[in-house]
């Protein structure tokens, strides 16, 4: 099903419609916490900002030259093209078609490519996993045995082309008592290449980012409950489906010593190292589950993406869009 677009295509800078309070001091500093970080993060680098102004920054993906990036409460995406002076609006609507009653989220939030290379969206306000080509969106999965999701957060692509996606109701005011709520769990959900949209998990509370390891058998999910937020991890199965849930990395010691985040978006790099936001900014675990060090932007972090020939990881901070230069490289670059 498509749906006709009214949208802005990197033609206007993000500037004259930025939302906040006006610009905002970035205090960042890079924590080392174990040898093995100086493999990944080079000695003098820094976290650089490169735009800022926006609500809520979310999602990046490395997309159509640059890297494109929501502001899940402004209903927009931007993109970013290198040696640019500022982002430029690429999607105006992302998320939310049309003005509706009932959202506290409307626009777009974690975005990735199929395997096409086409540009998939968690839209908040419209309630589905989309794909945007030529103009268009075109609903990717939108309902659950014939119940509307609650507001697809975060979605990640498996070698087969098959996409993951976890669905709290954070889009949606009153999130769990929301009247509009038509699935009663928070759920993380498949999309199969025949289009068949099938429940992987319905464990968790407040399920957020998600990704893979780099040979495809380990799926991270990242919870941002503000009790225990964390990132498990299930084995994933021939047929798809997954066992043996366990915590991979604890994360609410680091909050309760006053780290600004939870546990929200991540990729994982080639030597299967996570890259997770969280309490501080981006966390490094091993695959072992060891803290190796922090991207701390001093900000709440949403999430990131590896960009550039893969060693850049680009990172939605808050009000603000910045980068990285790693050692290694993202899996599949």
């Amino acid at each position: 099903m498509k749906k006709s677009l009214l949208f802005a295509l990197a033609t206007i800078p993000f500037a004259l419609f930025a939302a906040d309070d006006g610009p905002h001091a970035l205090v960042a500093k890079i924590e080392r916490l174990d040898p093995a970080f100086d493999k990944l993060i080079a000695p003098g680098a820094t976290i650089e900002k490169l735009a800022e102004g926006f609500r809520w920054s979310e999602g990046p993906v490395w997309h159509d030259g640059g890297v494109v990036f929501s502001d899940v409460l402004a209903n927009t995406a931007y993109r970013w093209k290198p040696g640019a002076a500022q982002a430029e609006i690429y999607l105006r609507p992302s998320g939310l078609m049309s003005a509706q009653p009932g959202f506290r989220e409307t626009g777009s939030n974690g975005l990735s490519r199929d395997a096409q290379g086409r540009l998939l969206l968690c839209q908040h306000g419209e309630r589905r996993v989309a794909r945007f080509e030529n103009g268009t969106y075109t609903t990717v999965a939108d309902k659950f045995e014939g119940k509307r999701f609650n507001s697809p957060n975060d979605l990640a692509v498996r070698k087969s082309g098959e996409i993951y996606f976890t669905d709290p109701p954070y889009g949606l005011e009153g999130i769990d008592k929301s009247p509009l709520r038509e699935i009663p769990f928070h759920g993380v959900y498949r999309v199969a290449m025949d289009g068949k949209v099938s429940l992987v998990t319905k464990s968790i509370a407040y399920p957020n980012g998600i990704a893979f390891s780099p040979d495809d058998k380990i799926l991270y999910v990242a919870v941002s409950d503000s009790a225990a937020t964390r990132v498990v991890a299930f084995d994933v199965k021939s047929d798809g489906t997954v066992a043996n849930e366990r915590v991979f990395f604890d994360a609410q010691a680091l909050k309760e010593k006053g780290g600004k985040g939870l546990c929200d978006g991540m990729k994982v790099d080639r030597a299967g190292n996570l890259w997770c936001t969280g309490p501080g900014g981006v966390l490094v675990i091993s695959p072992k589950g060891k803290l190796l060090g922090v991207l701390n932007t001093g900000e709440p972090t949403a999430n990131c993406a590896w960009g550039d020939d893969g060693s850049t990881l680009y990172i939605t901070a808050n009000y603000f869009l910045v980068r990285v230069k790693t050692l290694t490289k993202g899996a599949g670059w």
